[in-house]
């Protein structure tokens, strides 16, 4: 597992990893767009709206070919409350929105500097993706999603953000599905990964997992993972950001030894395999007093 800190950046391991990636995929002039051969034009991405989803895009499409942004929409605020007091009950939920209303707010209102300061050290760019490439279907799992799989046929397809795909659309085309998962699995899958491990006194598992898709719940074979080392600045909103800026290089490295048809994995790191959620109110002021994790 590499470490993503320390006396080498994310940008400076960036760029190392685009001049020994096993296929560099274009050249890029001032000014101009990159080119790739037509055998390449073979990635796709599925994802959901998002910040990590443009950040992804931004960051991986001038070194590897993506041919078309497939996006769900998000699911109905109704009924994905519904679906979550139903498996955590109304309790815990209310605990989340809480949370979420009071705390998550206040962050981000107070981290914007530090928010900037991290996009600007490793070029990380939220502008929206060019809406010519993008498009829209009801659900990864819905039958347009199938439809346009098959007609772009890709090798390689990318995914993020978005809901448990089905087996069906795994099986719908015969391509690599690959995804980025903010926590080191199968320790922290679901979210949040990076604060969980934080107040599990667990910071060599603070960090990003690439991974093959199955129809679990970020299940999937590991192919690469690295751990981010947050500062005292850092907090529940900056952390995602931090993974991102990891997981770049990893995704660009995944996909390309995909595309040679060299899927490599890696051994699951020891540890119990668990599935977190979202904090509530009173467990985030209670992990924040005892354990000093923000």
């Amino acid at each position: 597992m590499a470490a993503i800190g320390g006396q080498e950046s994310n940008v400076s391991r960036a760029a190392r990893f685009s001049e020994s990636c096993p296929c560099s995929l274009g050249e890029k002039k001032p000014g101009t767009d990159i080119t790739f051969p037509r055998s390449y034009k073979n990635i796709l991405m599925l994802v959901g709206p998002g910040t990590s989803t443009r950040m992804i895009y931004h960051g991986l499409k001038n070194k590897l070919p993506i041919a078309r942004v497939i996006m769900e929409e998000p699911v109905p605020r109704k009924e994905f409350l519904q679906r979550r007091i139903k498996k955590l009950g109304w309790r815990k939920v209310l605990g989340q929105i809480l949370f979420k209303l009071l705390v998550v707010r206040y962050l981000k209102a107070a981290s914007k500097a530090r928010v900037q300061e991290i996009m600007q050290e490793f070029g990380l760019d939220d502008s929206p993706i060019d809406p010519d490439l993008v498009s829209y279907v009801p659900s990864v799992n819905s039958e347009e999603t199938i439809s346009l799989l098959m007609q772009f046929n890709p090798d390689v397809i990318l995914v993020n953000g978005t809901r448990i795909i089905s087996r069906k659309v795994l099986k719908s085309v015969p391509a690599v599905f690959i995804n980025t998962h903010t926590g080191i699995t199968p320790l922290y899958r679901g979210v949040h990964g990076a604060y969980w491990a934080l107040v599990g006194r667990n910071p060599q598992a603070c960090g990003v997992t690439v991974h093959l898709v199955d129809a679990g719940i970020d299940t999937g074979s590991i192919l690469e993972q690295a751990v981010i080392q947050p500062t005292p600045r850092d907090n529940f909103t900056t952390y995602p950001l931090l993974q991102i800026a990891a997981a770049l290089p990893l995704i660009h490295r995944a996909i390309s030894f995909a595309l040679e048809g060299s899927v490599r994995t890696q051994p699951a790191p020891e540890g119990r395999s668990a599935l977190w959620s979202h904090p509530t109110l009173v467990e985030y002021l209670w992990n924040r007093l005892r354990f000093g994790v923000k």
